[in-house]
């Protein structure tokens, strides 16, 4: 059996749900990646008895490695490299060189305070002493905030990181280069990952090829596949040992075969990415109604995107169409403004309007309400142009809340964009 993790969530306020987990998620992706099986993640609040309850529990499961995240701030509430000390029989001691360190990182953040009632530099490093107290014999994570992460080598090993995923994510990858986390895990099986990524099919097409795949590929069942719906999009995530390298390519053959035209992505690419690539060179604007930036924002999110990005333009409002975008009042009157002629004319405003040779126009219905019989909650109608004169136009009525129409708007542009690009 492949070496096992667990991972444990420390915080009151992630077990209540006020802040959502994110370093869970993460974490198991980054143990899967490395061939460790993950046995469990567990949540707890911040109370002693209820972390060490956890870590008695995954290690009595047997694991070989423990990851906790959060709980190494100053305040009183911050008790995990306590209990992680009492869990392993070690000794919680003050390491003055660590002390001296973290007192380096906090002398500029005290330097933007200035003034009557600002803290005294010895009170507030005083304060933050407990982030240096770490378990005797453990080996310290440099800080990426203040706090410093440790690792403490036994049976089963303890990786303690802080909380914020900033500050977890590139502390991890320190400790995974640490001599106890490769003992720990030096019984991992050696994994190859794949990513696919489909869109514009349902669940229940991929699972019927699935099930013809089953039958009909020798090795399907040394593929661990896993299939999640993100975006409107399907991800379809496939481990094996690289000896089952054959029963991979034969899977995907088959999705070639039967979804050539939905599969955009083989090795893992976001739409995103591949997008953004694609308009190297071009100067594209945004329209958008009900996604109200959303798309722009998107487009944004990716490195470099002041070489292409123009900007954009909420025209939520009947009026803002007419004067932001020239879109003709009359049209509106006659056709809605949710209607495929709008959408047009707000690409073809947005090229004007920002001297652009690439446009994406978007106008719906995101709901509760506004819907009617012919234009129900969820219709959405998007226009792609592009300074040729070229137009992609569609209608479409995407389903869930306001929040997962508006959403997967933003993903059907960025679909019809490539498409659009890819055409030219």
């Amino acid at each position: 059996m492949s070496a096992r993790a667990g991972i444990v969530v420390t915080g009151t306020e992630v077990l209540t749900g006020r802040i959502a987990d994110r370093n869970g998620p993460w974490l198991a992706d980054q143990l899967l990646e490395l061939g460790v099986e993950l046995a469990h993640i567990t949540i707890c609040g911040d109370r002693p008895a209820d972390i060490e309850a956890q870590l008695r529990f995954l290690a009595g499961a047997g694991v070989d490695l423990i990851v906790t995240s959060g709980g190494l701030g100053p305040t009183a509430d911050d008790l995990t490299v306590e209990t992680v000390s009492r869990f392993c029989g070690r000794d919680l001691v003050l390491d003055a060189e660590l002390e001296d360190r973290i007192a380096e990182i906090l002398k500029p953040m005290m330097a933007r305070y200035t003034g009557p009632g600002a803290p005294d530099f010895a009170t507030v490093r005083a304060a933050n002493r407990k982030q240096a107290m770490v378990p005797a014999g453990a080996t310290i994570l440099d800080p990426v905030g203040t706090a410093p992460g440790v690792v403490v080598a036994g049976t089963p090993t303890v990786v303690v990181l802080p909380g914020p995923p900033r500050e977890l994510q590139p502390m991890w990858h320190k400790a995974i280069g640490t001599a106890a986390v490769q003992d720990a895990i030096a019984g991992r099986t050696r994994y190859e990952q794949q990513t696919v990524r489909m869109f514009g099919l349902p669940e229940s097409g991929l699972a019927d090829t699935l099930r013809h795949a089953q039958q009909t590929i020798a090795d399907y069942n040394r593929l661990e596949i896993t299939t999640c719906l993100r975006r409107g999009e399907l991800e379809i995530v496939t481990r094996y040992e690289p000896d089952a390298a054959t029963a991979y390519a034969q899977l995907i053959a088959l999705l070639r075969q039967r979804h050539g035209g939905k599969v955009f992505s083989e090795d893992g690419s976001l739409i995103d990415d591949l997008v953004a690539g694609m308009l190297a060179g071009r100067w594209i604007a945004t329209a958008e109604s009900c996604t109200a930036g959303m798309l722009a924002a998107r487009l944004a999110d990716q490195p470099g995107a002041s070489q292409y990005l123009a900007g954009g333009v909420v025209s939520y409002s009947n009026n803002a169409k007419s004067e932001l975008l020239a879109v003709d009042a009359a049209l509106i009157a006659e056709h809605g403004a949710v209607s495929e002629p709008v959408a047009e004319a707000m690409a073809a405003g947005a090229l004007r309007r920002f001297g652009a040779d690439t446009a994406v126009a978007i106008t719906g219905i995101a709901g509760p309400g506004g819907g009617t019989p012919d234009k129900p909650v969820g219709t959405v109608c998007f226009c792609v142009a592009l300074g040729d004169g070229t137009l992609l136009t569609r209608t479409t009525r995407l389903p869930g809340e306001r929040a997962d129409i508006r959403e997967r708007s933003t993903t059907v542009a960025m679909h019809l964009l490539r498409r659009a690009l890819s055409a030219e």
